[in-house]
């Protein structure tokens, strides 16, 4: 069984973040400008903040790809972080020549005060660089690579924004919009909130500006699907296996991710079975099972079905908030307000390509696991071959 591996490194003001991804198969195209697509598009998004403004992310391949095509050794990437030239003294590997002002006020909903607690650091930055979003720009060079993998396959993964704050888009997957899914992915790209439907992006962008004129930031939902996934990924036998566990697991540890839906997630609570189940037929051109709705979200069982896959995720507010909320400071124990770090609006937009980078890695990796294969050459021929023992089951 091929595994894929990957971890990232390094911090929000540091010099740069690095990613490095093993269990690719060689011979598998890829250049730097695969990957700087994506993250052009995660810096993007009406409601984002100055930090934007600074950074243009372009990723260096420094291992693992020779002539453009992957060698099957683990991959490393850097980007550079070009706000580390302003930190001077205060950021970098060697002793400071003196010690720069600690961060002692903890902001109410990041991980300032518990990382502090639970790493014994007093000076906050310590926790907050590493804890920032800023890491999620190394998330989207691993998905970058991993969508070109399953990509290699005929696997498409895109999002598109649902909510921003109150405001609603009336199109979801998992409810049986009328729009195609090629046409929602086109679309959604070529929205600055990823937004498909017009009318509520523009009151969504109406939304963002009154918060940002009350010092306040807003959160949202955005949803993610992968078509062209063949059946049998993911498995039922252990519940480390079952695939939408993995799914909400990656989807839930992107920052600020507070609720994971997969297909129409909440709502099948709230009504009857008959209501839920998807009912399943028979293609005799095709042979192959089809389903005439899909609010399993091409999940059963914790093993894809065939359908669309369909994952959402619930987004909260930005923490850091212009109107400071009321903290304490560790040091002192005194009640201050809390400190205020540069930051966006809304990023619900971010957010949805970091979230396509999580569902690509992850279906990627069980992807590998099933098929599992050390060129690119040797997948094709192992994807195929299960296809046809799938066509005539």
């Amino acid at each position: 069984m091929t595994q894929l591996r990957w971890l990232s490194a390094g911090e929000s003001h540091g010099p740069e973040l690095v990613a490095t991804v093993e269990g690719i198969p060689a011979g598998m195209p890829l250049l730097a400008e695969d990957i700087d697509e994506d993250l052009a598009r995660r810096q993007r998004g009406y409601g984002r903040g100055g930090r934007m403004k600074i950074e243009t992310d372009r990723v260096r391949l420094v291992a693992g790809v020779r002539g453009g095509e992957t060698l099957g050794g683990p991959i490393a990437m850097v980007i550079e972080n070009r706000d580390h030239a302003s930190w001077a003294g205060r950021m970098g590997p060697e002793p400071f020549p003196e010690p720069p002002e600690a961060l002692t006020r903890p902001r109410p909903g990041h991980a300032d005060l518990a990382g502090g607690l639970k790493y014994a650091r007093r000076d906050l930055r310590d926790v907050l660089e590493r804890a920032s979003a800023r890491e999620t720009a190394a998330r989207v060079a691993v998905g970058g690579v991993c969508r070109k993998l399953l990509r290699s396959v005929g696997v498409e993964v895109f999002a598109h924004v649902l909510s921003i704050g109150p405001v609603q888009s009336q199109t979801s997957a998992a409810s049986g919009g009328d729009l195609p899914l090629a046409e929602l992915r086109e679309r959604a790209r070529a929205s600055d909130l990823a937004c498909v439907d017009a009318t509520a992006a523009q009151a969504m962008r109406d939304a963002i500006r009154e918060a940002a004129h009350r010092g306040d930031t807003l959160g949202g939902v955005f949803e993610v699907i992968a078509t062209g996934l063949p059946p049998g990924l993911g498995s039922h036998v252990q519940w480390d296996r079952k695939l939408d566990g993995r799914l909400a697991q990656a989807l839930m540890s992107i920052q600020a991710i507070k609720g994971v839906e997969i297909g129409i997630g909440f709502e099948a609570a709230r009504i009857s079975g008959s209501e839920v189940h998807d009912p399943i037929a028979y293609d005799q051109g095709s042979h192959a099972f089809t389903r005439p709705s899909n609010r399993a979200g091409g999940l059963e069982g914790g093993i894809t079905n065939g359908m669309p896959l369909i994952c959402r995720a619930a987004m909260k507010p930005i923490a850091t908030l212009k109107r400071a909320l009321p903290s304490v400071d560790v040091r002192t124990k005194e009640q201050f307000d809390a400190a205020f770090e540069r930051s966006d609006v809304c990023a619900v937009a971010a957010a949805s390509v970091v979230g396509e980078a999580m569902v690509a890695i992850t279906l990627a990796a069980a992807l590998l696991e099933k098929f599992g294969a050390d060129s690119l050459t040797e997948l094709s021929r192992n994807v195929d071959g299960y296809l046809q023992q799938v066509r005539s089951y």
